[in-house]
Formats: structure tokens, sequence, C-alpha cells
């Protein structure tokens, strides 16, 4: 008797017999998808409004205290292959659209449950996976048929989307304050020759320990979390300034390469220490020549960027330094201020300069930052600092204004809300199921599975909330069958209402968003028969 894995050979004139084993197959793909299923399951509990919060210890001995699902999966050490590709779903889903990452990791564990029972009853994984695909395709027209335009005019609708996001975290008593921060940040640096993109790396957070998240506030101009220069008795406040970003050091040059330099007597010593004086004095004239008062001078690597000798001139001469500015904060400071950076000394002119009415250093919490205002000829950028008590809520409240800035950034790109609270979920659940009986075949018992899974919204609000989650999914399916699109879970009154007028709405892009990401993120999974391991 021939073995399940063995294949018999041909006798001559008749046809070829073939014994393949699919165990192993059958039994990886159980293993993708209950390894998947257990990362879903985990960020569950964090869904929604009245989701409970992580505490993730790292290595390292620090604590995140958070519920955002993109920080939860990433903090997370995965080493199962398919349970690696929902972190990178939930990745994919925080670039696409920043918000519903932990949404699009649920409905992908819900989509993997229903196809665990398909393959059960004998359904191909190929088969499965079409139907996926074009069920996802019908959801998407389902949800643009459901979505309500708006006008970036229409500010309240803005701060309503970008309230609904705050309302689900740790932060969500400051939502008032951080909404409309939020509507105002990406409203100002939309630029009119291209009205559809926000790039948010014009916005830059400032976080800053000390107060309350009360305090965070939206700043016109710069801020740097540093101190000025105080050495010699260094200026802190400049009105009328005159700024220039310069990556070059104001110190002695030092060799090219690794060499001493030997001093025989104290006349060799007082000729290099007066010949530095004078290199020095050289180039903080040629500076001052210019008008210059304000010095925003780049961290350097090789020597220092400046001396105690020169920061001493500096201060004689009248100009405010800040040093150490990173390498990276550089594009965005001379964009704001409409300058241009200066590398060398000899290219130091009055036209590259950027002009502000004030620079000043200003006592925060412990320490002290530099803000500078009313800039003249400001490039399309704003700062927002962020203010907390201590550094669990700082970093919290850094991430939820994250989540509010890319909501906002959703609406300028693709200008249409949607209801929240599980409401477009459950119409996409009742009109696929309502579809999936006009299918013929797999296809049609494979439509189904998809408009099943979909209640897992609903259903996980309603569980997060305490509510009776299977009464409300009932009820919630007869008020959508009534023809009650927008009825959804209010989790405040813990019952159905009109969600639209309760004003819970969320942009169009992160639902089509997470709808496609979580049904490519499963359908590869299905396709996966073996794993193969390469050393």
């Amino acid at each position: 008797m021939a073995t399940p894995a063995t294949v018999a050979l041909p006798r001559s004139g008749s046809k070829t017999e073939s014994y393949v084993d699919n165990k192993r197959k059958e039994d990886v793909r159980q293993s993708n998808i209950l390894s998947a299923r257990t990362v879903a399951d985990t960020v569950r509990t964090s869904l929604g409004p009245r989701g409970m919060d992580k505490m993730i210890s790292t290595s390292s001995g620090d604590v995140i205290i958070t519920n955002d699902g993109a920080t939860i999966l990433n903090k997370m050490e995965v080493l199962q292959p398919a349970a690696k590709m929902l972190v990178e779903l939930s990745k994919s889903q925080d670039s696409a659209a920043g918000d519903g990452t932990t949404t699009v990791v649920v409905i992908a564990g819900a989509l993997l449950r229903q196809c665990l029972s398909l393959l059960s009853h004998g359904i191909h994984p190929t088969v499965i996976s079409d139907s996926l695909h074009k069920a996802a395709l019908k959801a998407v027209d389902v949800l643009t048929a459901m979505a309500v335009p708006v006008e970036l005019s229409d500010r309240e609708s803005l701060i309503k989307s970008a309230s609904t996001s705050l309302n689900s975290k740790v932060v969500s008593q400051y939502s008032s304050l951080l909404a409309p921060l939020a509507v105002d940040s990406v409203l100002s640096v939309v630029d009119p020759a291209k009205p559809d993109i926000v790039d948010l790396r014009d916005i830059k957070i400032v976080k800053k320990l000390g107060g309350t998240v009360d305090d965070t506030e939206l700043v016109k101009g710069l801020v740097f979390d540093k101190k000025v220069s105080h050495a010699s008795g260094g200026l802190t406040r400049m009105e009328n300034a005159k700024i220039a970003v310069i990556q070059f050091q104001i110190s002695p040059p030092k060799t090219d390469i690794e060499q001493s330099i030997v001093v025989s007597d104290y006349a060799q010593m007082d000729r290099i220490l007066k010949e530095e004086r004078q290199y020095i004095l050289g180039m903080i004239k040629k500076i001052k020549a210019t008008g210059c008062n304000v010095l925003l001078i780049q961290k350097s690597i090789l020597r220092d960027a400046v001396t105690d000798l020169s920061l001493h001139y500096l201060a004689k001469a009248k100009i405010l330094v800040v040093k150490d500015v990173e390498r990276d904060e550089i594009e965005f400071i001379t964009k704001t201020l409409n300058c241009l950076p200066i590398a060398n000394i000899e290219h130091f002119r009055a036209e590259k300069l950027g002009y502000a009415d004030l620079v000043e250093e200003l006592p925060v919490g412990d320490g002290k930052i530099v803000k500078i205002t009313g800039i003249k000829d400001m490039g399309r950028t704003t700062t927002v600092l962020v203010r907390g008590s201590n550094q669990l809520v700082l970093d919290e409240a850094e991430r939820s204004l994250h989540d509010a800035l890319c909501v906002v950034r959703c609406l300028v790109s693709k200008r249409f809300l949607i209801a929240g609270g599980g409401a477009p979920e459950i119409e996409l659940s009742r009109q696929l199921g309502a579809w999936a009986k006009v299918l013929h075949g797999m296809e049609g018992y494979c439509v189904k599975s998809f408009a099943e899974a979909l209640e897992v919204i609903p259903y996980t609000l309603a569980e997060n909330a305490g509510l009776n989650p299977i009464a409300i999914v009932t009820e919630l399916r007869n008020r959508h069958a009534q023809g009650e699109i927008n009825a959804g879970i209010n989790v405040r009154k813990g019952q159905i209402t009109n969600i639209l007028e309760e004003n819970v709405v969320q942009p169009l892009l992160v639902s089509t968003s997470a709808i496609t990401l979580a049904t490519e993120c499963v359908r590869m999974i299905l396709k996966i028969d073996d794993i193969v391991t390469v050393r």
C-alpha cells in the first residue's frame, strides 16, 4: 500500500495516478491564520472610545501607556512570519490614512476567522481569495455612496472628525483643545497650488515637559527645545532679528588628518592663540557686516561648532546664538524663515538671511525654549508646542495629535465624511449579505462570510463599552434594514442613535483604506502554503 506522499508510477497503457500529501499545506495555513488572529485579538480590546489601554514595558526599562494600534504592534516582539504581516498591515494603514490602525487589524482578524471556517468546508484558498477581492471592491463602492461631501471651509465638520479620532485616546478629555489645533495646523500648511496634498513634515511638534496638556499651543513661527548661549553675557532677546542659519564652525580649524603640534616655547603658544583670535574675529566681523544679529548654528560632529572664545566675541558683537541645531531640522527652519543655509563664511550674504520681529528665550516648565515669532515672508509651516505633566502623558498627547493631524490630512486629500460608531460596517454587512444571495456557487458563500466578518467592529465597540454586544448588533441590523444607514452605537448613552447627528464622523479614506488593506493582507496569508527557512 502506497504512503500518502508516494507518487505511483504508471503502467504501460494505464492513466497516471498520483497521491499528493496536502496535510502539511493545511497545517502551515492553519498555523499562519491562528498566529495572525492572536495578534488581532491582542489589540481588539483597545478599539473605540471605551477601549482599554495597554502598558508596554520595553527591554530598556521604558514604560509606554497607549491604545494606539500602530504603537502597540510596533513595540511587540512578534516572531511568527504571518503574525508580522499584521504588524506591517498596521504600519501601512498608519502611512495611508494615519488613523484606523486598530480597526484594520481587527477586521483582518475577523476575516481570517471566517477564512478558517471556509477552508474547513473544503473551499479552495484561491476561490476564497478572489471572492474577498470582489467583496472589498463592492464594499468601497457602498462606502463611497454613503459618504457626505465636505468643504475645507467647513471648519466645524473638520473639527468633529478630528474630535472623533481623539475620543478613543488617553487624552480624550482634551479633544476640545487638540481638535481645533490640529485643524488649524493642517489648513495653515495647505498650498493653494497643490490643494489636495498635505506634507505633515511641515508641521513640527515640539514636546516640553511641565504644565498640562491644556497648555499646548499653536505657534505661528519657530520653537527650539533648548536655550540660547549665555556664555560671556550672551543676549536672550532680540527684536527686529536678522537670522542666519549656518552650517560651518566658528572655531579654529583642525588638521585634516590626526596630527599633533608640538609647541616648544611660550612665544609660539602666544602666536597660536593670537592667530586663533584673529581668525575668529575675522569671521565675526564678516557676519556683523551683513547686519546679522541672530545665529542658528548646526551641530557639528567633527569639531566644536563654537568655542568659549567665539561665544565671547559673538556676545560682544550683540549677536544672539542658538547652537547645536540638529541637521534634520535645517530644512524645516530654512523653509519657515524663508532663508538659505550658509555652508561657508565666504558665502555669507545679507540676501541669505531670514527676518523676524522677535527672538526670545522663555521659561517653560523645568527648562527653557527659544521662540521666533513675527517671521517676514514665512513659509507654509507651523509649530505645535505640546505640554504634559509627565513623560507618559506627553508622549501619548503627541501620538494622539499625530492621529488627529492625519485625519484632517485625509479630508484634504479625499473630501468625504462618513458616520462612525459601527454604522458603515453594519451597512456594508447588510448590503454585501444581500449581494451574496444573487451570486452563484462558492463566491456567494465567501461574500456572505466577508459580510459577517465586518460585524466584528460594532460587536467589539459594544463589548468594550460594557454593553450587551448581541442585543446591540441585532438592533443595529434591524435599524439599518429599516433604512437608517447612519444608525450607530453611542457608547456614552449606551444606546443606538443617529451617529451623524451626534457628530461622530470619520474620513471616508480611513474606512476604505482599512477594508482594502485588511483584505489584501488576508489574501496574502491565504496564498501561503509553506514556510521555507533559509539559513
